[in-house]
């Protein structure tokens, strides 16, 4: 399962939380979203926004969606088993943000 995966790949950083958000389980380092598990499985992930149409280009991939609001630049809905991809392209992107 993609949490289990995620928590092996985020254990040793210090900042790591883990909260409730969004109904689901969401991934926080350096106090902010890195990745949200839904209950259906699918990804929320933060990305940078310059590597959108890159990532968009990717299989199971989409603009994420919330209520029926789609999600300003950054924010992607991921149906991809490359969950270690996707953990380090948010990192990526935290690091910026850091």
């Amino acid at each position: 399962m993609s949490t289990e995966r995620i928590r092996e790949l985020l254990e040793p950083l210090p900042s790591c939380q883990e909260k409730r958000m969004f109904g689901s389980l969401s991934f926080m380092v350096n106090d902010k979203i890195l990745i949200n598990v839904r209950r259906t499985g699918e990804l929320l992930v933060r990305v940078d926004p310059a590597r959108l149409t890159e990532l968009l280009a990717r299989p199971g991939v989409s603009r994420a969606v919330m209520g029926s609001r789609t999600m300003t630049n950054g924010w992607l809905t991921v149906v991809d088993e490359d969950v270690d991809f996707w953990v380090e392209t948010a990192l990526e992107y935290n690091d910026k943000l850091s």
